[in-house]
């Protein structure tokens, strides 16, 4: 799903979700000119997870013109959700949900009886870990906080739920907009081909295959969006060709990431950010 720059956060208050750990003392009133102050934690209650879907609405059909058919309107709502737990980052001050990614965690895609991304994508090679396997998706985070400390703690929070949770598989569907004909999915899909792929036992299946053939590549050197790059930077791998969702207007990467083969000092940097209380 679309997101925010993964990038170094600015100094935030990180609080565990309750399922998890006591929550962090509040922070102080904000000073003048000081940057906003954030928390994370998982959705408790359904208030949570319509904040959670509010904001995807706002994002995903605002922002970038998707097609969401939900029950109801404002809300983005799917299946999945009732299944999922959901990442909430909220400005301290306000309790306001600026940042938020669901989670789906491999017993419940059980119960669901498949995985979100599977609606795009056969993941038939990836059943030998299936069962270690927890699927993100729906990142998004409000236009007037993509200021690095929001996307810092949703990955914090993601972090410490891998680790508390015990599960060492995360994938889910990193996506880029086709609003300027594909240019920077094709330049995209160019650059993970040569260096990210993963190895062919890992490689899955778009049900409908976006086709970069035709598009035109930009001159000189085309970055990553910033989801996918954080991921890379994980040591994540790339399992294929894109998928086309043309209800999000986007082409998908299905990103696979082995915490065995994650640099410890990032999932340092990212646990620190939301410490056991």
């Amino acid at each position: 799903m679309p997101a925010s720059p993964a990038v170094i956060p600015a100094p935030v208050t990180a609080a565990l979700p309750a399922q998890l750990s006591a929550s962090a003392p509040a922070p102080a009133p904000l000073a003048e000119g000081d940057q906003p102050r954030y928390v994370v934690a998982l959705a408790r209650d359904q208030e949570d997870v319509r904040a959670a879907q509010r904001l995807r609405h706002q994002v995903f059909a605002g922002e970038m013109g998707a097609r969401l058919e939900g029950p109801e309107p404002g809300l983005d709502i799917d299946a999945f959700d009732a299944y999922c737990d959901h990442i909430l980052v909220r400005e301290a001050e306000t309790g306001e949900v600026v940042g938020t990614y669901r989670v789906l965690p491999p017993e419940r895609a059980k119960v669901a009886g498949r995985f979100y991304s599977e609606t795009e994508f056969d993941l038939t090679r990836l059943a030998p870990i299936r069962d270690d396997l927890v699927e993100v998706g729906r990142s998004c985070v409000h236009p007037l906080h993509r200021n690095g400390a929001v996307i810092a703690l949703i990955w914090a929070g993601l972090a410490r739920y891998m680790t508390r949770t015990g599960h060492t598989w995360l994938a889910g569907c990193c996506s880029i907009p086709l609003a300027d004909g594909g240019t920077l999915a094709a330049a995209t899909w160019d650059t993970v081909k040569a260096k990210n792929l993963a190895p062919e036992e890992y490689w899955v299946t778009p049900h409908k295959l976006w086709n970069p053939d035709s598009v035109t590549r930009p001159e000189g050197r085309t970055e990553l969006p910033a989801l996918l790059r954080g991921y890379l930077r994980l040591g994540a791998w790339v399992c294929g060709a894109p998928a086309h969702d043309p209800d999000f207007g986007v082409a998908d990467l299905y990103v696979l990431l082995s915490l065995r083969r994650t640099n410890p000092r990032y999932l340092r940097h990212f646990l620190s950010l939301a410490p056991v209380r």
